[in-house]
């Protein structure tokens, strides 16, 4: 019963990894070549090849190793290079405005 209880949350952990590369890969494909370069990280090729392997490698070859090289890679795509990438093309999650701005425009106090 241990083992199976192991083995589901294995499965649950391997399906995790999967999304998160697919998710990575999605990121990697939307995002235009220039902004790679904008934002000062490795080409749009080299993200594409790496994550490609790392969904193939989630996919087909169940190698624990190489999943986790994966979602190292995934990772460090999510937290580093997609941050970059939305500040350098302006989706920073804000419309340019500052954290003071109403529905209106500015809110400059009351004066």
């Amino acid at each position: 019963m241990l083992l199976e209880a192991f083995g589901s949350f294995l499965q649950l952990l391997y399906l995790a990894m999967l999304v998160l590369a697919v998710v990575a890969l999605v990121f990697a494909v939307t995002a235009r070549e220039d902004a790679y370069r904008a934002a000062d990280k490795q080409k749009k090729s080299f993200w594409l090849i790496i994550l490609g392997i790392t969904v193939f490698v989630n996919l087909v070859i169940p190698i624990l190793f190489l999943q986790i090289a994966g979602v190292i890679a995934s990772i460090v795509f999510m937290v580093d290079v997609k941050p970059a990438l939305k500040a350098v093309s302006g989706g920073g999650g804000r419309r340019g405005g500052s954290s003071s701005d109403g529905p209106y425009g500015p809110y400059n106090g009351g004066r």
